[in-house]
């Protein structure tokens, strides 16, 4: 599932039985005020619903609903809503500003577009920031009851591909446990139970503590998402994060593990992430200014009013996000400042008793210190081993960043001479991306051949030690998995690929071992009928991209072509590897290849990749994939009516693009809460993210910001041509893209398209960027979207 939720990120930034199919079950769907049979209803039932007796029973029916048996109780507001034609928005005349605007912060005054540039843009009224209008709410759910409409056909297959999904996935599940001081700690699903049941055990001993089950605190609640968590030195006390809205405004709480009562202390709005000190007493969070930025870091003393809280980091540029964390020696606290091409990280050394700190700071000397003044261009992040900081940089021109080290008291010193020393020679065929230090060895997190990829070696010889690990597929995705013993001798980490569940491994340096711990149980999945390819396609400048395939063996016929759905993103850096996916069999099943075209803008390549597709050249991203796209159909993978496209977020904006510049080369395309305003978005800086992303995208209050963005921006380049259906999804509390720009498009891209092609939104009136927080209602939310894929596609059989 991981894919399908790939964000816009802020500043750089999948259940074991067969269900058992029950007896059709009355659903009433309104037609305006007509009330008619969703299917062959028993009359009597009819009859019932039409009573207020029948409301009342239909209502407790509803609140009993099985998440998994019957979904349309459970998630959907019944009688549904039919829309026979898509609203039409009212057109008001509105001139936006790029350029100089006095009073607000759009950039270094004197290379903003003075006077400024105006662009008409009659949809406008439909942006509310309080998400609280009636008119532009009443037009959301008339999207809604249009898109329940032009989907109604698909509401057995629906449910079809809602249990199938569920078949695939072991409800009943637990993690396997890591190792934190004396308690092992892991997670627990149940069948029926929408959210985690988080747990621990004292190593040893078989005695389960919840510590906190999510399903109790999402009781009453359309969203609940827990941010994160953190225990104090002695464990006795926990810290977590939790967003109700979708909005990732955090509420941080804390419980008594010892007593299970919940403690007074509650700090609202932070921006999801907590740390404890080394006491019992200190944690560490952050909060985000009216941007949603976070730009200050705060620590509190549990048994203190909020309003005592001491500040101990602010960022005030707006280009900058303020962040923190805690060194894997637990002995320093990092404060940094980074934007998506600079930081600049500040060392604070953690005492056992957080009162001494308390004490330093209160005579107004905190004793925190830089470690690199940022410089425009030079990136930068750090961890702790013995005498040293080890630091992962592009600093002397390595574009794919190398790993170097400092003297921990040197740099605390000031001392100018306290130089960054390499530990390895910068190889720019390897793209470094995290260093993570343990009392015997050290982890490197990076990407060689395109694949993501993990080192270790001995920091007292790191030359001679150096070890890469090795894994059985090539075409693979690992990372670093738990890990909070630095005293360990091994090392946590996950595993998997396009055929390969995940798997949790344990791997111990000294012996170059890996040992498995746990395959993920996927029933009903047969990993011997599936296979996965890599190939590479010559994009129009003569850059290999590669394309990673899956598809089942039984199903397509390589002499001739086979429906294809092709997924991108090309944003950020971020990579969309080659990994396990339960709500991706559905296609695969009925004979779809799925196919992922890691175009330029990610970072499949390394930096250089993505550095290679931003500001003027953005554009390459759009074409790579169409590239892709065209070399599929030649190479008879595919035809064009047999190809559906799909991205997220700022995929999303991808899959915007390439509809406007190739328009007849797609059947059918899904964008999720796509990023498609990009103009008026970008040169507004009261919205979320905006000025921290000029960085990624440009700034269009500036010339040269403008003219490029004003190229590809989808809702901009919008024209009267034949566009292919789509299928566009959203969510009303999204602070990354807010849900007006995808309200806008589609009602634009209605207005000035010449075909009969469906274009429909799901507006989710109670989830934000990551979709529903119930596991269930994000299975049901899926199988909608693959319906809409297979149905254009001539494959729901």
């Amino acid at each position: 599932a991981a894919l399908m939720l790939i964000a816009r990120p802020s500043s750089i930034r999948t259940l074991s039985r067969p269900i058992i199919a029950k007896a059709t079950s009355s659903r009433p769907i309104q037609v305006g005020a007509t009330m008619v049979a969703a299917a062959a209803l028993a009359g009597s039932m009819r009859r019932l619903m039409k009573t207020k007796q029948g409301r009342k029973l239909s209502i407790k029916a509803a609140a009993a609903a099985s998440k998994r048996d019957d979904p349309w109780q459970a998630f959907e507001q019944l009688p549904l809503k039919l829309g026979k034609t898509p609203p039409v928005p009212k057109r008001i005349p509105h001139k936006v500003a790029f350029g100089t605007v006095e009073g607000e912060d759009r950039g270094a005054p004197q290379t903003l577009i003075n006077p400024p540039r105006y662009r008409e843009d009659d949809l406008f009224w439909m942006r509310d920031d309080d998400r609280k209008n009636p008119e532009i709410l009443q037009h959301l759910e008339s999207e809604n009851a249009y898109t329940n409409h032009q989907t109604h056909h698909l509401r057995a297959p629906r449910e079809t591909i809602y249990k199938e999904i569920l078949s695939h996935v072991q409800e009943t599940d637990e993690t396997y446990p890591y190792r934190r001081g004396a308690y092992e700690y892991y997670s627990r699903t149940i069948e029926g139970s929408s959210y985690k049941i988080r747990c621990r055990r004292k190593s040893g001993m078989n005695v389960e503590e919840v510590f906190l089950d999510e399903n109790e605190l999402a009781k009453g609640k359309s969203h609940c998402e827990v941010g994160d968590f953190d225990v104090s030195k002695s464990q006795a006390i926990l810290a977590f994060t939790v967003d109700e809205f979708g909005y990732e405004e955090y509420s941080l709480r804390f419980k008594d593990l010892t007593t299970g009562r919940m403690l007074e202390d509650v700090i609202p709005k932070t921006s999801g992430k907590v740390v404890f000190g080394n006491d019992e007493k200190t944690v560490f969070y952050a909060t985000m200014d009216e941007a949603h930025r976070t730009d200050k870091v705060w620590m509190h003393r549990i048994g203190t009013p909020v309003s005592s809280d001491i500040l101990l980091y602010q960022e005030d540029d707006t280009v900058f996000d303020a962040g923190f964390e805690k060194s894997s020696s637990q002995k320093f606290l990092f404060f940094s400042s980074s934007s998506s091409e600079t930081s600049e990280v500040w060392a604070l050394k953690l005492e056992e008793d957080g009162k001494q700190l308390l004490s330093s700071i209160s005579s107004n000397t905190v004793p925190k210190y830089c470690l690199r003044p940022r410089k425009k261009g030079i990136l930068y992040e750090v961890d702790h081993h013995s005498r040293d900081f080890y630091i992962t940089t592009n600093v002397d021109g390595a574009t794919n960043f190398k790993l170097v080290k400092v003297d921990a008291e040197e740099a605390a010193a000031g001392k100018e001479d306290a130089k960054w020393q390499d530990v390895f020679p910068y190889d720019a065929d390897v793209k470094i991306n995290e260093v993570h230090c343990f009392n015997s060895f050290i982890a490197i997190t990076g990407r060689q051949g395109g694949f993501s990829q993990i080192w270790t070696f001995d920091p007292s010889d790191p030359k001679s030690t150096k070890n890469i690990l090795q894994f059985e597929e090539e075409a693979h995705t690992v990372d670093i998995g738990p890990n909070f013993d630095f005293g360990t001798t091994k090392l946590r980490l996950t595993y998997g690929s396009l055929v390969t569940p995940r798997r949790d491994y344990e791997y111990t340096p000294s012996t170059s071992s890996l040992q498995i711990l746990k395959q993920q149980k996927v029933p009903l999945y047969d990993r011997s009928k599936y296979s996965s390819e890599r190939i590479e396609i010559k994009s129009r400048d003569g850059t290999l991209i590669p394309v990673s395939l899956v598809y089942r063996e039984d199903l397509i016929d390589k002499k001739k072509t086979n429906a294809l759905h092709l997924y991108g993103y090309g944003s950020y850096e971020i990579s969309i590897d080659p990994e396990f996916a339960t709500t991706r069999l559905p296609l695969l099943d009925r004979g779809v290849i799925f196919a992922i075209a890691h175009v330029r803008g990610g970072g499949e390549m390394g930096r250089t990749w993505y550095e290679s597709a931003k500001y003027s050249n953005k554009a390459r991203t759009f074409t790579d994939f169409i590239d892709c796209a065209n070399a599929l159909i030649n190479l008879k993978w595919t035809s064009s009516k047999q190809l559906s496209i799909e991205g997220r977020s700022a995929g999303g904006l991808l899959v915007g693009a390439v509809v406007n510049m190739a328009p007849r080369l797609f059947k059918a395309a899904v964008a999720g809460v796509p990023f498609v305003d990009v103009m008026n978005t970008m040169s507004d800086p009261s919205i979320p993210l905006t000025t921290g992303e000029w960085e990624e995208w440009g700034n269009p209050n500036m010339e040269q910001g403008y003219n490029d963005m004003l190229k590809y921006s989808p809702y901009d380049n919008i024209g009267a041509q034949d566009y292919p259906a789509m299928f566009v999804s959203s969510g009303l509390y999204d602070p990354r893209v807010a849900y007006w720009e995808p309200a806008k498009w589609v009602s634009k891209l209605r207005h000035f398209k010449t075909d009969n092609n469906p274009i429909l939104l799901k507006m989710d009136l109670s989830a934000g960027h990551f979709s529903a927080s119930d596991r269930y209602r994000y299975f049901w939310e899926r199988s909608l979207e693959i319906c809409f894929i297979l149905d254009q596609l001539k494959c729901l059989k």
